[in-house]
This record gives C-alpha cells, structure tokens and sequence, in this order.
C-alpha cells in the first residue's frame, strides 16, 4: 500500500497527451473500479470517523487529516451496493472535485495504470451500474468501471444552481437568445448543470459527450463553409473525457488552422492539480473550476461582451 500512495503522490503532477492514469480498487464485490489519478490527493486506511447527526445514509462520518475536517462517504453505498463492513481494515481515497475535498471509502486499492483515451469508452446502455458510470475501460481482460463520482456529489451534496438575477439581465441585453454556446462533458450531471445555467441566462447551447464528437462537428462545419468561431462565440470543455480528453481537443483545435481562433475554456473538476501553466501550454484561453454558475455565466458574458457582436435588428430595433 506504501507503493500505492507514494505513486498517488508522484503522478498527480504530470499531464499526458491524451492519457490517464486511474487508480484501480474495488467495493463490495469483485467488480475493478477506477478513479483519475488527478482527482486523488491521498491514499490511506479508514481514520477513526465521527458520525453526523442526520446526514446522508451514504456519508459514513468525518475525520480529522492533516488540521482540516473531512467528509468521508461509503461509494460502494452511493452506487447502489452494500456497505463496506469493517471500516477499520478499509482504505480511504481522499480526492478533491469541484473545490470540496471528500473522502470515499473503499474495500480494497489495487494499483495505478497509465492508458490511452482513446481506451475510455462511454459505459454500454443496459448495464446494472450505468446510472454511476460515467465510462468503462478493460485491463488485463477485466472490465474496470468509471464512476461518474460529479453525480454521486451531486445527489448527497448538491450545490447551488441558481444564477443571479444580474446576469440574466445582462444576457437579455446582449440578445443572448440569438447566440450559441458550446459545451463538451461526459458527465450528464455536469451537463445539465451547465446547460440550466447558460439557458437561464438566454444562450442557445450545443452539447457533446466527449472531445471527439465536439471535435468532428467542428471539423465538418467547415467541410461545410462555415467558420466555426462564427458558429460559436466560446466553447467550454470539461477535461477528463472518453475517446479525447479536453486537453488534447484544446491542442487539436489550434493546431487546425479553421478552428485555431476558437475561444476555449476548461471547465474542469480537477481544481487541485490544475494550473494557468497548463492552460497556457494547451492553448485554451481560460481556465474554470467546476461549479461556479455565476462565475461560467460572467465568464462567457464578458466574452461575448468584449467581442462587441453586432448582431442582427429585431422588429422592435429603430
């Protein structure tokens, strides 16, 4: 296990080129799950927990790491299965999504493996687990599971959602109706939230499951004559995808010479390990922890603002 944590330690810190580390453990079972390595800060055994008067079946307790107070959740539980008996011999992955950092606890970590992208397939409709699977991969012959942990976090701990009553001010003025936004995410949760909040603020919104898609929709507009960034004022792409992840979609786009003036945004769960350099070194032009519903909607309203559109009259323009 010392193994397992110090390469948790070392291999947050490195970005691929369309590649992902997972770190492999198992629930209550003998199913592989699989987490990002980027999502996770530490590895270590079930701390003692202190439970919380009426909290979520699914939060096990909170224990106290290194001077900060963490809630710790049972995933086998939040996806469904059983719970984890015997804390106490049980390990807990400390991960940080969307600003908040969590504990799950888990039966058993395995190892960390380095594959491709392109190796991440969306989860197979049908499957009993599908409602937690955001994508599904195979390892030596095993299929290893993916879960969508943005909507395990979203149902015990939702986060706001509503947008300020300035902003949708502010895209009424712009006519915001009449532009398009696009989005990239494999997360229907992390999709649908920011799908409400740009429709609340007006904007028509596009959507795709992963980089690839988002990726030949670009490429076949302009087989069709339309310049892209004309379609598309911004364009917000989460990270960790199936088939491209947005870092490589990002480097794609700029490497095209009819896509390269496209404004991206990574709109990304990975706030821990994230960094400007990065952004600089892919190309995107702003980076965006995920979820912030006034800060996306102030984001792409000063986009669209400094862009100084000028769109077409409506009947009621003099």
């Amino acid at each position: 296990m010392a193994g397992v944590m110090e390469s948790v330690n070392q291999r947050t810190q490195l970005v691929g080129q369309n590649r992902l580390e997972l770190l492999l453990f198992r629930l209550d079972g003998e199913q592989t799950y699989g987490i990002n390595v980027f999502k996770v800060k530490e590895v270590l055994q079930c701390p003692v927990l202190t439970s919380i008067p009426g909290s979520s079946p699914v939060v096990c307790g909170v224990a106290h790491i290194r001077g900060g107070t963490i809630p710790i959740l049972d995933l086998s539980l939040a996806t469904g299965n059983a719970a984890i008996k015997n804390r106490q011999n049980r390990f807990v992955i400390i991960t940080e999504y969307n600003i908040r950092v969590q504990g799950f606890l888990v039966h058993g970590v395995e190892r960390i493996v380095n594959m491709n992208w392109e190796d991440i397939q969306p989860p197979p409709k049908g499957t009993g687990h599908g409602h937690f699977l955001t994508a599904v991969t195979q390892y030596q012959g095993q299929l290893v599971e993916i879960i969508d942990v943005e909507k395990i976090l979203a149902e015990v701990s939702p986060v706001p959602e509503d947008v300020s009553q300035e902003l949708i001010s502010q895209g009424m003025a712009l006519r915001a109706p009449e532009l398009e936004i696009m989005i990239v995410d494999d997360s229907k949760i992390a999709r649908n939230q920011i799908v409400k909040t740009l429709q609340r603020i007006g904007f028509k919104v596009v959507q795709f499951n992963d980089g690839r898609q988002a990726y030949e929709h670009l490429v076949a507009l302009v087989a069709d004559g339309i310049h892209p960034a004309d379609q598309y004022p911004i364009l917000v792409s989460d990270i960790e995808m199936p088939e491209m992840d947005g870092y490589t979609l990002t480097a794609e786009i700029r490497a095209n010479p009819h896509l390269k003036d496209l404004f991206v945004v990574l709109h990304t769960s990975l706030s821990g390990v994230f960094n400007k350099a990065m952004v600089s070194k892919v190309g995107a032009n702003d980076f965006l922890a995920k979820f912030q519903p006034d800060m996306l909607g102030q984001l792409v309203l000063a986009r669209i603002t400094g862009l100084g559109l000028k769109l077409p009259p409506t009947e009621g323009d003099v």
